[in-house]
């Protein structure tokens, strides 16, 4: 097991310290790295690290990011946030809680942040009962978030060193408690910044969110889907062969110039997933938002390194009053809605993926939200109980609701893998226990909803049975006439039609798909009829009766007669050599048995010695002869024919 890497956020308002607390925690000046990256000195990224020393004597490597300016240190906490595993909320003691205090801080909460503790700076700038009443006031302020209790807040002075080893001591214990990042799942980085390095070409800076990223790899940058290769990797400003997830990271990339690349854009392994411009995805209000966002409003949508706008589509729901106004949802401050996202551009979101809104003026943050499905279906956002099942993080339910809303077309696994954002080897676990518990099967690389498979079926019974009440004369329904009627594609349709076969409950004759038993169903005068039309033809031999001659003298009306004769034909008891000649069976092989005695007496045959054989005329000779060269008796040479 390799060293954890975890990352911590620093966030609160502009002055009160956060660089002097990282510089007296880390040794390392932000500042100074800031200015080092302006000049482009290194490619260490500008992030201070430091490593902690948990009780049970891991080490762990933290890395903190820390960036100044309050407009600029929104977007980027944004940018980093999805990367925070621990967040540090930093407060003067001299001045307590600005209004960018509660901002940074909400977005924490919205971003879904778990773990971190307040810190009181330059508590050497007031007196013990300042410090008390400025404790008491920031405890209260973080009641019932994450942040509560007395032991989460730390009361320090950069300038001493008072309370920094005690600061450390608590940030080990949370970081050692801190949920190690999947370094199993599908790779993404969030590049936050593309720069040029002489000697090195492309560099792109991010937090790893998942996954992970080795030299030589792969990757493709979305939305673009450009490819591009992974010369080299830095986790922390050194060089190393991989970059798990949580890891601050650095890659020198080939395959592209630095304006192919930008802040906001994605990388992943190539040919995973897809961008999109519609998400489904649960909203979160804040209390502190001035007003209701009502559907169709249009925000600024923050989500890992991107910022765009977006705008939400809010279902009609119980927000309204008036039947009138059914059709416009809204979200009231302090409340939470399912929504649809609608993107100006497609971007590769997955569902979990964490999203902050912001008003477009006055810029302020007024709710933020979680992606439940990235690859929706339908204009509003899908079916309440589908998302209910997304928003649940049961990852079985979650499954089989995304197998279920395809039907009978199941999903490949591929396309799992991309809607779910999980690996090929978690999705076959999942589908491997749904498949146990017989809720869904498999077909190839495709998986169906049980339920859907069973409902296909009776379909196909029901469509069997339909058509062999409407063509009673006939053996059974075409195969490819069944399977486009069912409206299922091939390995469906055969995975639907196996189980019935081998229980019995459907039979197959040649392309013909009937119920068991229930062949053709003839009624008296028919069956009749049927037996006159082939002693009509197995009577004459070669010198066989016009069809319609035939027809003509039955009970029966000609399309049921035409039917009849099909049926025979089907059954192979006439066989049709052309367009307007049709023969018995019998006669036909009467027929073979004649040229067969006639090669022990030559192997040549012409017209004249045929017709003479057989008695027949030129009219039937030329088409019997045709018949036996497609049927490899005879062999055409010049005017006369070979017996093979």
């Amino acid at each position: 097991m390799g060293m954890k890497s975890i990352i911590i956020g620093t966030a609160g308002h502009i002055d009160h310290g956060k660089t002097a607390l990282v510089k007296a925690l880390t040794g390392i000046d932000a500042d100074r790295l800031q200015e080092e990256k302006r000049r482009g000195i290194t490619i260490d990224l500008g992030f201070a690290h430091m490593e902690l020393s948990a009780d049970n004597g891991q080490t762990i490597r933290a890395g903190f990011v820390d960036v100044p300016g309050h407009e600029r240190f929104v977007r980027n906490m944004l940018a980093g946030a999805g990367g925070f595993d621990l967040v540090l909320l930093v407060i003067a003691a001299d001045e307590g809680i600005m209004p960018q205090t509660r901002e940074h801080f909400e977005i924490m909460q919205l971003l879904g942040v778990q773990r971190g503790l307040a810190v009181l700076t330059k508590s050497d700038a007031v007196d013990a009962e300042t410090l008390e009443v400025v404790g008491a006031e920031v405890q209260e302020f973080l009641r019932g978030t994450f942040l509560d209790g007395a032991d989460s807040i730390v009361p320090v002075s950069a300038l001493t060193g008072a309370g920094i080893d005690d600061l450390k001591r608590k940030l080990a214990v949370l970081a050692s408690g801190a949920q190690v990042r999947n370094s199993d799942a599908i790779a993404r980085l969030p590049i936050d910044r593309v720069f040029s390095m002489k000697g090195f070409g492309t560099v792109v800076t991010g937090t790893l969110i998942s996954g992970t990223i080795r030299r030589e790899e792969e990757l493709e940058a979305f939305p673009t889907r450009k490819r591009v290769r992974v010369r080299g990797v830095q986790v922390h400003g050194q060089s190393a062969e991989r970059a798990t997830a949580g890891q601050r990271t650095a890659l020198n990339l080939a395959g592209a110039a630095r304006e192919d690349l930008s802040r906001g854009m994605v990388l992943a392994p190539p040919g995973m997933f897809e961008a999109s411009a519609r998400v489904d995805a649960r909203i979160r209000l804040l209390p502190s938002a001035a007003r209701a966002l009502r559907n169709r409003a249009r925000v600024h949508f923050h989500v890992h390194t991107m910022e765009t706008t977006a705008e939400i589509v809010v279902p009609p729901g119980k927000e309204q009053v008036p039947e009138a106004s059914r059709s416009t949802g809204q979200i009231s401050p302090g409340s939470e809605r399912f929504v649809r996202l609608k993107l100006p551009e497609p971007v590769l979101l997955l569902p979990g993926d964490r999203f902050i809104i912001r008003q477009l003026s006055p810029l302020e943050t007024i709710g933020g939200g979680i992606v439940l499905d990235a690859a929706p279906m339908g204009q509003m956002p899908g079916p309440e109980s589908f998302l209910q099942i997304l928003n649940s993080g049961n990852l079985q339910k979650i499954l089989e609701a995304r197998i279920a809303r395809r039907g009978h077309d199941g999903i490949s696994f591929s396309h799992l893998t991309a809607e779910t954002g999980w690996s090929r080897n978690a999705v076959e676990i999942q589908a491997a226990e749904a498949a146990r518990q017989n809720r869904v099967l498999r077909t190839g690389d495709r998986i169906i909803d049980a339920t859907s498979m069973s409902a296909l079926q009776e379909v196909v019974i029901r469509t069997i049975e339909n058509f062999q009440k409407s063509n009673p004369l006939t053996g059974g329904i075409p195969k490819e006439e069944l399977r486009e009627q069912v409206r299922a594609i091939p390995d469906v349709f055969e995975a639907a039609l196996n189980p019935l076969i081998q229980t019995k409950k459907i039979e197959i004759a040649g392309e013909l798909v009937r119920l068991p038993g229930r062949g053709v169903a003839l009624k008296d005068e028919e069956a009749e009829s049927k037996a006159r039309i082939d002693q009509a033809f197995a009577a004459a031999g070669l010198r066989v009766p016009a069809l319609n001659d035939v027809i003509g003298g039955l009970k029966i009306d000609r399309a049921r007669a035409q039917k009849i004769v099909t049926l025979l034909l089907r059954e192979k008891a006439l066989i049709k050599i052309s367009d307007d000649l049709v023969f018995h069976r019998s006669a036909l092989e009467d027929l073979r048995h004649k040229i067969s005695g006639y090669k022990t007496k030559s192997a040549k045959i012409d017209v004249a010695q045929f017709k003479s054989l057989t008695g027949v005329s030129r009219k039937y000779a030329i088409p019997l002869l045709e018949y036996l060269d497609r049927e490899r008796v005879t062999r055409r040479v010049g005017d006369g024919r070979e017996i093979l």
